[in-house]
């Protein structure tokens, strides 16, 4: 039977755990290619609606080794 994954693995817009995670500037930890197509065409968080102050995104080290040890 395999694990479910712990919920900080799984992107909030794709529903799937993450390969590639990076921070917003939101505090939330996304897929890079989901969040890069939502910025492509938004300037606001997918999870709380608010306008991010930057759209910069932050490589999310440790969340990807714990991913991978996972």
């Amino acid at each position: 039977e395999e694990e479910e994954p712990p919920a900080d693995f799984i992107c909030p817009i794709t529903t799937e755990v993450m390969r590639n995670p990076v921070m917003a500037a939101d505090g939330h930890a996304y897929e890079r290619s989901a969040i890069e197509r939502w910025l492509a065409t938004k300037s606001t968080s997918p999870m709380t609606g608010e306008e991010l102050q930057h759209t910069c995104l932050a490589d999310h080290h440790m969340l990807r080794r714990m991913i991978r040890e996972w």
